[in-house]
């Protein structure tokens, strides 16, 4: 048994009270679903501005009508402090989604990513210390790393930010440390690398390359990659994230006030990817037969990114169990059926 196995049978049989912000939005709602199968009581806070109100409907088809009522919303906004005190009241575990994603957003309109990844971000921290909750886990970024160039990438080793986005990921890992150093609060950062599944938005200018290209290939629409298609990335299937969340949220001792990669460890190129993706669309009777087409490189990204994981498996047991294919594999339904 790992220790994942472990931690769902405690949770399980002593449950807990978990606060997920961005609850509406791809991985929160994904770790939504798994708290409340797991029979945990979950508060969501969530202003829908990356978020949607069919995430939460979709995962209320997918629980008991008993386990459903286990889960309150609050509609509310990280950059509002009391928002964020009112989400925190008689939570145990804190899990930190909420944020404005993506690279090129950031770079059209950085004020607005800085409001949300790090005002709000510093109002959660400040409401879950004062609330003394027993663990705070939050989303960190791979867009950490930079212009650092080696690879896989280790937590010790990062560049030069290369995007307002990266700067804010940055700047949440910087005041974790200090309010452990500070107040002896810890935490946990994760850094996600390029992670995908089910309920993960296909539409709007800053879709990620996955669900946009599904969606695409689906509506027989063309498909453009930025660049030459060698540039590399370490695609994390959203099971796996879900499993180091909950080992982070509940681990001790020298486990907590670190920051660890959350991916599969592999280098899959744009175009093996688009490879896969055709493929794969082939087994639910969906074909898409057109080249790709080829455009500039975007500003802010990096040319490759793989993570060295053994600092997630030795501390906390991270045990990541599909791969880009198989994480392809078991999401084309849902993307089949929604995109």
């Amino acid at each position: 048994m790992t220790r994942y196995d472990e931690v769902k049978a405690d949770l399980q049989a002593n449950p807990k009270t978990w606060l997920i912000t961005g609850v509406a939005g791809f991985i929160g709602s994904n770790l939504l679903e798994t708290l409340l199968k797991l029979d945990q009581t979950v508060v969501g806070l969530d202003n829908f501005a990356t978020g949607y109100q069919h995430n939460l409907d979709e995962v209320q088809t997918l629980v008991s009508e008993q386990q459903w009522a286990r889960f309150s919303f609050i509609e509310g906004d990280i950059r509002n402090l009391d928002d964020c005190r009112e989400a925190v009241k008689g939570i145990d575990y804190v899990l930190h989604q909420a944020a404005l994603g993506s690279v090129p957003r950031s770079i059209e309109d950085p004020i607005a990513t800085n409001q949300a990844n790090i005002d709000g971000f510093l109002n959660m921290l400040v409401a879950a210390k004062d609330e003394e909750v027993s663990s705070f886990t939050y989303a960190a970024s791979s867009s950490t790393y930079g212009d650092q160039p080696d690879l896989p990438k280790v937590e010790d080793k990062i560049g030069n930010p290369l995007s307002p986005y990266a700067v804010t990921k940055y700047v949440n890992e910087l005041y974790a440390s200090v309010f452990a150093r500070t107040y002896g609060f810890n935490t946990i950062g994760l850094r996600y690398f390029n992670v995908f599944g089910p309920r993960q938005d296909p539409n709007g200018a800053y879709a990620a390359v996955i669900p946009k290209w599904v969606a695409a290939m689906i509506r027989g629409e063309a498909v453009s990659i930025h660049g030459d298609g060698e540039t590399s990335r370490d695609f994390c299937y959203i099971d796996n994230a879900i499993q180091i969340n909950l080992l982070a949220a509940t681990a001790s001792g020298a486990s907590k006030n670190q920051v660890y990669n959350v991916a599969y460890s592999a280098r899959t190129t744009l175009t093996e990817l688009f490879g896969l993706i055709c493929h794969e669309l082939g087994s639910v009777n969906k074909w898409y037969d057109e080249a790709p087409r080829y455009s500039k490189f975007r500003p802010g990204d990096v040319r490759h990114s793989q993570a060295n994981i053994e600092k997630a498996r030795v501390n906390l047991d991270y045990r990541p169990v599909h791969d880009v294919r198989s994480g392809l594999s078991k999401a084309m339904l849902w993307y089949a059926s929604h995109c």
